[in-house]
């Protein structure tokens, strides 16, 4: 991502989204509170976004007080990927497989925090604790099991993963979060999600492997870590106190590590921004691949 504190505090009051609904894990109401006009500049304040607007990333220090993230995974991974089908002798036809009852690669711990009415669920899957590549998978309930879709590559913070994130330790959270609120610098795609389409989103300077930042905030889907649901991903409020991070997104990949969010390729941004639907009370589950599945 882009930036060395928090995400740019510009937002513009939006109409709310299709009814109120519970966010999930951290839920809260979806109240939507009018939010000030900011200058341009307040952009370099990323906190989860990669490197400082207008400047090159830096392996910033952590900030000194820790913040107890949310609770990491266990237990071990279970199913297939449900989306294959077997052809029938003769016929031609194809019977499709059952999909699993639970999501393959999550243990029992982290699956028990998705919400029981939610109906999509973005899984990102790091390498390891340490690795800042991995993949996105979002999965639909269905009346048979859950339904993957296509695996997506993607970025996350440089230095991995952590389940006590804070500010500045280069780190994403490990976790449940719901995906309230999108955004961006280009306009609306034709998502479902509340979308504020602002100039807030404007964004240059180089990443931690020297690649340039521009167009990364094109699309961007809030995660819902330490944030106020109902409001612009621009919104710089934060709930649980500025040492525990926020600004966490995902957004499009600049090809290069973030600071603590989650990049696909902008196509697939796009395809996510589509298919999300807060009626579907979509949440993101994100880790390292030990983490969720121990």
């Amino acid at each position: 991502m882009a930036s060395s504190i928090d995400c740019p505090s510009r937002a513009r009051h939006r109409a709310p989204s299709r009814g109120d609904r519970q966010t999930g894990v951290l839920v809260r109401a979806r109240g939507r509170l009018p939010l000030p006009a900011v200058l341009l500049a307040v952009l370099a304040a990323l906190v989860g976004c990669g490197a400082g607007t207008g400047g090159t990333a830096r392996d910033t220090p952590a900030a000194t007080v820790p913040a107890g993230g949310p609770p990491g995974a266990a237990g071990t991974a279970q199913g297939g990927t449900g989306a294959a089908g077997t052809a029938q002798g003769g016929t031609g036809a194809v019977a499709e497989t059952t999909a699993p009852a639970d999501i393959p690669g999550l243990g029992p711990r982290m699956l028990a925090q998705i919400p029981g009415d939610t109906r999509q669920v973005v899984v990102v899957t790091g390498r390891g604790r340490n690795d800042n590549r991995s993949e996105a998978v979002l999965y639909r309930r269905t009346a048979s099991g859950w339904r993957a879709g296509t695996a997506w590559p993607a970025h996350n913070a440089l230095r991995g993963w952590t389940d006590d994130h804070y500010a500045g330790d280069l780190r994403s959270p490990i976790g449940v979060f719901t995906l309230s609120d999108a955004g961006g610098l280009l306009p609306d795609p034709g998502t479902e999600l509340p979308y504020d389409q602002s100039e807030g989103f404007i964004v240059d300077g180089t990443g931690f492997e020297g690649e340039p930042l521009a167009g990364s905030f094109d699309y961007v889907v809030a995660i819902d870590y330490n944030r106020e649901p109902g409001t612009s991903p621009l919104d710089g409020t934060r709930p649980l106190g500025a040492d525990k991070g926020g600004g966490i997104w995902l957004h499009v990949d600049h090809q290069g590590p973030t600071q603590g969010c989650v990049s696909l390729e902008k196509r697939h941004m796009r395809e996510l921004l589509r298919a999300l639907d807060p009626d579907q009370n979509p949440v993101i589950v994100m880790g390292d691949a030990g983490s969720l599945g121990r």
